[in-house]
């Protein structure tokens, strides 16, 4: 079930970004397979609670060993998606490089999922997702004025320029090999992707639009109508009326259409507002709030915790989260009307499908048994 029905993807396993880039692509029904290592397999291991390992088969293989790579070479042969997250250069030493594994497969698609990319002065230097940002510009802007850069959780640099850049690439890869009939290395960099996600920022930036000072601009907190407020309960508000028409209805709800306020865009003003707006919605709770806007225009949603997101009305309505493995998670997104993916399944024990994999392969029990004494396979 789902677009990728029928798509065979290696995730060589590795953290965060590869991880959720391949999550996506087994949502979307691709049959993923992780390569965990061998000695995290056995009497031992536990399934991961951690979503982004749903919708996996695991098979644990010592890729140190020649036997372990002979056998991941075995389901190259077979694949049309490698994934793997290590450093430039670390999988040739290991000897399952793009070169080789297109030898053996021209159509493999053999995407790379790296922080700086597999050249640059940078490249073969360790970081994180906030170092990612830091140097392609997505961290500087996030932040109040005057105030140290806010980290972005590691939504920027891991999720959304990391690992959803990751599958859109094996996506594209895999559209054009329709036409060629060959696969090709994908590149994909953190620092890359995450400069990706500020091309609106940049072109507003060319025009005058946006001041390259933290906390000063409209979608940054600097506007008083694009900010968060809190509530009489020490929760949070979110305002996003950007629109005048928006604005207007926000004014209305709030109770200050008549108050004779300067304008929204008179930056002269903004200070005024924001008190007005502070004072305002710390009058009631959060949730008295959200009823008062509920049902209009004005761009005002409560701020709720990750505890709280999968209980919101629409959540629910639309089915956002499901539980798998006792865990509640995001669904599947997005969603298609003709081929709509199954709910992931759990995630697996490393390892646990090691015996099943390898029979596919053609071994015999004795030849897995003799495989696993000698540690070429957990």
């Amino acid at each position: 079930m789902g677009p990728l029905d029928g798509v065979r993807v290696i995730e060589i396993a590795s953290l965060a970004p590869a991880p959720f880039g391949c999550m996506i692509l087994a949502d979307l029904g691709a049959d993923v397979l992780r390569v965990d290592r061998a000695e995290r397999c056995g009497p031992q291991a536990r399934p991961p609670a951690d979503p982004l390992s749903r919708g996996r088969r695991s098979i644990g293989l010592n890729l140190k060993d020649p036997a372990g790579l002979d056998l991941l070479l075995s389901l190259v042969d077979q694949a049309d998606v490698l994934v793997e997250g290590f450093r430039p250069g670390v999988t040739e030493r290991l000897g399952f490089g793009p070169a080789e594994c297109a030898r053996r497969n021209p159509r493999l698609i053999y995407a790379r999922m790296t922080g700086w990319g597999q050249q640059g002065p940078l490249a073969p230097t360790a970081g994180h997702d906030i170092d990612y940002i830091a140097i392609s510009g997505a961290l500087g802007p996030i932040g109040r004025a005057g105030q140290s850069p806010v980290p972005p959780l590691n939504l920027v640099g891991d999720f959304g320029g990391g690992g959803m850049l990751l599958a859109v690439g094996v996506l594209a890869a895999l559209v054009e090999r329709s036409g060629s009939g060959l696969g090709q290395v994908v590149d994909a960099a953190m620092v890359d992707g995450s400069a990706l996600l500020t091309s609106f920022l940049h072109g507003m930036l060319s025009t005058g639009a946006w001041q390259d000072k933290r906390g000063s601009n409209l979608l940054d907190g600097g506007a008083p109508f694009y900010d968060t407020y809190q509530t009489a309960d020490g929760g949070y508000v979110a305002v996003g009326a950007l629109e005048p028409q928006f604005y207007s209805a926000l004014l209305d709800g709030l109770g200050l259409a008549d108050e004779g306020l300067p304008a929204q865009h008179d930056r002269s003003g903004w200070p005024r507002l924001r008190d007005r707006f502070t004072a305002v919605f710390a009058q009631r709770t959060r949730d008295e709030w959200a009823a008062v806007f509920a049902g209009t225009d004005a761009c005002v949603a409560p701020v709720l915790g990750l505890a709280e997101a999968p209980a919101h009305p629409h959540a629910t309505a639309r089915n956002a989260f499901v539980e798998i493995a006792g865990v509640r998670q995001p669904a599947p997104a997005p969603r298609f009307g003709r081929t709509a993916a199954a709910e992931p399944t759990a995630p697996p024990t490393p390892g646990a499908d090691t015996d099943t994999v390898l029979a596919g392969l053609g071994l015999t029990g004795a030849e897995i048994a003799a495989l696993r004494a000698t540690g070429a396979v957990g």
